[in-house]
């Protein structure tokens, strides 16, 4: 048994989460983690939610509460949403704990130590309205390097470089439209250029990444800058430096903490379990690879930022340095991103109303429809595109019509003709028969090498193709018609249920939920795909704060089947089946696609009352300010 490492990306809690996210971070890493459980592996899937940074003060403001009321909320919406999508989390928690900050804390110390974390001065952009330091993906201009619109304050995502806001060309803020004002201020900075030839030495070690991954990531290294790791902000993780820590108003920034939420959740994990020092086992230890998971528009932090503070933490930089107490930190094994997923041919955004949120998607369809679909069509290695259609149809025709009808096929008529799996009698087995248990034992291979190589799309379509041949062999041995040979009808009907069973291994960890049916359905006990729970819990360092976590628990030879041809049991009783998928009418394409047009135009309708408020309550102030002015007495 080898330990695996899960890294999921952390939701940022500003809102609830959309398809376009799950599709990028959630589903593909959930197969990964329920394939490597299935092969016998010490699975360790953490996550949580990302909590801090001015995007989160900026919506707390609008709603009238505080940061970390919104934090709550949100933290509680994310994390039903990605239980009730089946996401196996060995523990998804939050980047508020006392936990994460101690982690933190202990991470930029010893990177201080070592001489990667260093105080300089930065010019920051300032909201002229409010005072409050914008954060840099909140500004747009046009990028000083290729030219493109719509460049963000941090990167430009037309040529992938890396920006900072004072550098774009006409710079306006995205929260108002404003112009920010840039102010000179102390900050600390990670040193990523003392970082730079070790971590690209890493990167040009890795094998098997997808092709725009690795490029993108050493695209990277063409210039490379250092980043201030703090800001003028007072919702963040104290800066642990003696005049700094006790400053309100003076943070580590959310892209510096979140990162680290990987190591600080495998660390409340071990503690959680009772034993404070088990997360070692998949840190540690150098023979135990990382996997981490997230859309595209993270790839700079997980191959370029997250390695270099663990480089820095390690110690192995241009300027060397001791490991800290928590090292040596393992460097991730590969980074799996996904492309984007757009809707209906438009991009996904909360904020213009372009999407589909999870929890109203699930209320409306089931849960693995909606996990097959993702799996299926979704950015694994280039954009794609969420069509209500092709959601009906791929549910319709692949889950309704080809695996769940041949589930009910198989177990009614074993129902009808035995009322239990019947045995197998080789005698009167053909080459036919051979063939089909032959193909469905070998697909194991085929499919779990796929999905070894994060090539998920070609795993689901060979256990599909699998589902298809096991069709044709019930159309052509026609139990049906077997009248008179029960021996036989037996043998064709125990090697169909074997077949089916096979099946249902394979797709295991795309379709969990409908595959404890299809377990049972064929006279299968106990669980077979276990699922995710949340539990509330208090925090492990600041008594009276109450959270939720995802939870479970998943191990092989108890609630975990191994990813294997496993035999059925002969004289398991089988009931009369009911439906596994059923089949969505093809009027809800026109449904959804109106409930999408209506949502749309009434979020637009509100967007466009609350910019002209903002405008004139601007105006008003501009009016009284001059007012004030002319009041004034001539000298």
């Amino acid at each position: 048994m080898s330990h695996v490492l899960v890294n999921v990306a952390w939701p940022y809690a500003n809102g609830p989460r959309h398809i376009g996210h799950v599709a990028g971070f959630g589903v593909p890493s959930d197969v990964y983690a329920r394939y490597e459980r299935m092969k016998g592996n010490d699975v360790l899937m953490v996550s949580g939610t990302d909590e801090h940074g001015t995007p989160i003060l900026v919506e707390a403001e609008k709603e009238g509460v505080t940061a970390q009321e919104l934090a709550n909320r949100y933290n509680r919406v994310i994390a039903k949403d990605l239980c009730d999508l089946g996401l196996s989390y060995d523990l998804f928690t939050r980047t508020t704990t006392g936990n994460h900050e101690h982690v933190v804390q202990e991470m930029f110390k010893q990177c201080l130590e070592n001489g990667y974390i260093y105080k300089g001065t930065q010019q920051v952009a300032i909201s002229p309205s409010t005072g409050r330091t914008l954060p840099d993906r909140y500004i747009e201009g046009t990028c000083p390097i290729c030219g493109a619109e719509g460049a963000r304050g941090d990167q430009c995502d037309a040529c992938g470089n890396e920006l900072d806001p004072d550098e774009l060309i006409n710079p306006v803020s995205k929260i108002n439209g404003e112009t920010p004002r840039f102010e000179q201020t102390e900050h600390y900075f990670l040193d990523l250029p003392a970082l730079a030839e070790a971590n690209k030495a890493w990167l040009e070690t890795r094998k098997g990444w997808r092709t725009n991954v690795i490029n993108f990531s050493l695209g990277l290294f063409k210039e490379v800058k250092p980043r201030a790791i703090t800001r003028d902000i007072d919702w963040g993780i104290p800066v642990p430096v003696k005049g700094w820590i006790d400053n309100p108003n003076k943070k580590l920034y959310v892209w510096f903490d979140a990162v680290i939420g990987y190591l600080s959740a495998s660390i409340e994990w071990a503690r959680r379990q009772g034993d404070p020092e088990k997360w070692r086992e998949w840190w540690n230890d150098p023979s135990c690879p990382a996997y981490y998971f997230m859309g595209k528009d993270n790839i700079t932090f997980h191959s370029q930022i997250w390695p270099s503070e663990m480089l820095a933490y390690n110690g192995q930089g241009s300027k060397g340095g001791e490991t800290g107490p928590m090292g040596p930190l393992n460097m991730p094994e590969q980074v799996v991103a996904s492309e984007f997923m757009t809707m209906e041919g438009k991009k996904f955004s909360s904020s213009r109303g372009i999407v589909i949120y999870v929890k109203d998607i699930l209320s409306r369809y089931p849960v693995d429809a909606v996990r097959y679909y993702i799996s299926v069509a979704g950015p694994e290695s280039s954009d794609s595109d969420f069509t209500w259609a092709e959601f009906v149809r791929h549910n319709n025709e692949e889950l309704a019509s080809s695996w769940g009808n041949l589930v009910n096929r198989v177990a009614n008529l074993i129902n009808k003709n035995f009322g239990e799996i019947p045995a197998l009698d080789e005698d009167s087995m053909t080459d036919e028969d051979r063939g089909l248990l032959e193909e469905t034992s070998a697909a194991f291979d085929v499919v779990g090498s796929s999905i070894e190589t994060h090539h998920q799309k070609h795993a689901l379509a060979e256990a599909m193709r699998v589902v298809g041949d096991i069709n044709k062999y019930i159309s052509s041995t026609e139990p049906w018609k077997i009248k008179d040979d029960p021996a036989r009808l037996g043998t064709v009907l125990h090697v169909a249920a074997q077949a089916v069973s096979d099946a249902n291994h394979l797709l295991a960890p795309f379709l969990p939920h409908s595959a404890q049916k299809v377990w049972e359905a064929l006279g299968g006990t106990g669980t077979f795909s276990p699922l995710p729970e949340l539990r509330e819990v208090e925090d492990l360092d600041k008594p009276g704060f109450t959270y939720p976590i995802i939870t479970g628990d998943y191990e092989l030879g108890v609630n975990v089947h191994p990813w294997k041809s496993e035999p059925i049991e002969v004289g398991a009783p089988v009931a009369k089946p009911t439906p596994i998928f059923a089949k969505i009418p093809t009027e809800a394409v026109a449904e959804e696609l109106a409930r999408f047009d209506e949502a749309l135009a009434a979020r637009r309708a509100a967007e466009a009352e609350r910019l002209a408020a903002e405008k004139a309550k601007l105006a008003a102030e501009a009016d009284e300010s001059v007012a004030a002015e002319d009041a004034k007495p001539a000298e």
